[in-house]
């Protein structure tokens, strides 16, 4: 539990990282699979969105053109906020630097949760506010899990994490009968392939997740996720409450 308590602290460790990476991997799997039965798009990963910016763009298809150019801003500036969250931070040696893009994202999810369905107006970019929104949170969370891990982990999109798993399988499976001693033998990384592994199994099971809570409960599902994300940031934000506190505390009092 102390582990839990300390996951979005300033401090990181491999271990961490790789915690915060699994629950974060299940929650955009979530998001992914259950926004798709809502708003019939993936928000998570923008290849999708790219590619139909390129094929309708040629095609002539103002509309798909403006859906994919909403989603990808959207994304990008989830993505650049989280930077501008964890960059303040550090410069005002904060220890919830890492804990208040996931605030906000938590605070999202619950708005998203309990007034989901008012969110489907259409906007100037001829998708649902919905689609922006989801889009949004992922661009916080995928840049969030970047930072922390150094790149070394992605929650929201798997086709870099599939990759990297079949390399390692393929480094596994690799028979280094004919190998010298002149020549180093090829082993595969086991801590690699297990994490690679447990990402893509963790975002699959929140995929499933996710569509069985749309299909079956509608958007309140998502509560219990924002929920998690909630008490994940709380610690370090009431630790620099504190600590501000205390610093209020000590200076003298004006005459």
């Amino acid at each position: 539990m102390r582990r839990l308590r300390h996951l979005t602290g300033l401090h990181r460790t491999p271990a961490t990282n790789r915690l915060l990476g699994f629950l974060l991997a299940f929650n955009a799997g979530a998001i992914n699979a259950g926004g798709f039965l809502v708003v019939g798009m993936y928000t998570s990963h923008m290849s999708g969105f790219v590619s139909m910016l390129a094929d309708n763009l040629v095609l002539g298809n103002v509309l798909l053109v403006a859906s994919a150019c909403g989603a990808l801003l959207s994304f990008t500036a989830g993505a650049a906020l989280t930077a501008v969250l964890v960059n303040w931070g550090r410069v005002h040696h904060l220890r919830s630097g890492y804990a208040l893009p996931l605030l906000l994202e938590a605070v999202l999810m619950l708005l998203f949760g309990l007034i989901g369905s008012t969110f489907n107006r259409q906007t100037p970019f001829a998708v649902p506010f919905t689609v922006l929104l989801l889009a949004f949170i992922m661009g916080l969370q995928n840049a969030l899990v970047t930072k922390i891990s150094s790149a070394q982990i992605r929650t929201t999109h798997m086709t870099g994490i599939v990759t990297d798993l079949g390399i390692e399988l393929g480094k596994m499976l690799y028979w280094n009968g004919a190998a010298t001693g002149a020549t180093p033998q090829v082993r595969a990384n086991r801590a690699r392939l297990k994490l690679f592994a447990s990402l893509l199994g963790l975002f699959t099971v929140g995929g499933i997740v996710g569509a069985a809570g749309f299909k079956h409960i509608g958007f309140i599902w998502v509560l219990p996720l924002a929920t998690l994300l909630l008490s994940l940031s709380l610690p370090p934000l009431l630790g620099d409450l504190r600590r501000l506190g205390r610093m209020l505390e000590r200076e003298p009092a004006a005459d």
